[in-house]
């Protein structure tokens, strides 16, 4: 246990570029506390002393912020970055090398007594505010953006964003990064995508109606296919 907790200890120093030393993290570092909590509650739980475990977990949230139910299983090197409003139910299972931010929520969808919870593979960084609800499962070295919810289980080697979460990108990696603002996001690259096919069918139909000799009224300033930009507006209707 030791060991473990050794390592628990090196994981917020990787992961976590506020902490200066390792005597820091033991006295300050939330998420940490939050874990060591739980591990200790796990133990009694699995030796079936609920309701000592449960003190215990009682005792995490209200120092911690963090709700870890002494059922639920995790892993090594798991790391939790600010440990407030942290949720994670029961039959929850996360893997090897999971990273979690704030306000994160594994989450059940049902009050039967069985397996209601996700179940978190390896190399996993779920973004602050993410939810995952339901017995689905994320795969190994799965990026969940900040904010979105997942109620279909994910492949491995995916990134999914969005409420409900959809998968938008399926390259893997196995590094823990802070770079949740780089997540892609599909509705805003709809949204621009749709943006110049209105501008470019703007622009044909203003050539056709030149042909044809057609007075036009005044519209949307056409955008040339080749003038396409990263900016989100779509152009403004000109005033007649």
């Amino acid at each position: 246990m030791t060991e473990r907790s050794d390592n628990d200890v090196q994981t917020v120093m990787d992961r976590d570029p506020a902490v200066k030393s390792r005597t820091e993290a033991r006295l300050f570092s939330q998420g940490l506390h939050a874990i060591r909590f739980h591990r200790y509650a796990h133990r009694l739980y699995e030796k079936r002393r609920y309701k000592t475990a449960r003190a215990f977990n009682y005792a995490a949230r209200v120092l911690t912020g963090a709700d870890i139910h002494p059922g639920a299983i995790i892993g090594d090197s798991f790391f939790i970055d600010h440990a407030t409003g942290v949720v994670i139910g029961e039959t929850a299972e996360i893997g090897n090398n999971v990273s979690i931010y704030q306000g994160v929520t594994l989450g059940g969808v049902s009050t039967e007594k069985k397996k209601r919870h996700p179940t978190i593979g390896n190399n996993v960084v779920i973004g602050a505010g993410a939810t995952i609800l339901g017995p689905i499962s994320i795969g190994d070295n799965v990026r969940v953006g900040a904010g979105s919810v997942v109620v279909k289980s994910v492949p491995p080697n995916s990134t999914v964003v969005g409420i409900p979460a959809k998968i938008v990108k399926r390259v893997g990696t196995t590094t823990i990064d802070l770079h949740h603002d780089e997540l892609p996001d599909p509705v805003v690259n709809a949204f621009v995508d749709l943006c110049h096919s209105l501008s470019e069918m703007e622009f044909r139909l203003e050539k056709i109606e030149g042909k044809l000799g057609i007075e036009a009224p005044k519209r949307i300033s056409p955008v040339r296919p080749s003038d396409k930009s990263s900016d989100l507006s779509c152009p403004v209707e000109e005033n007649h």
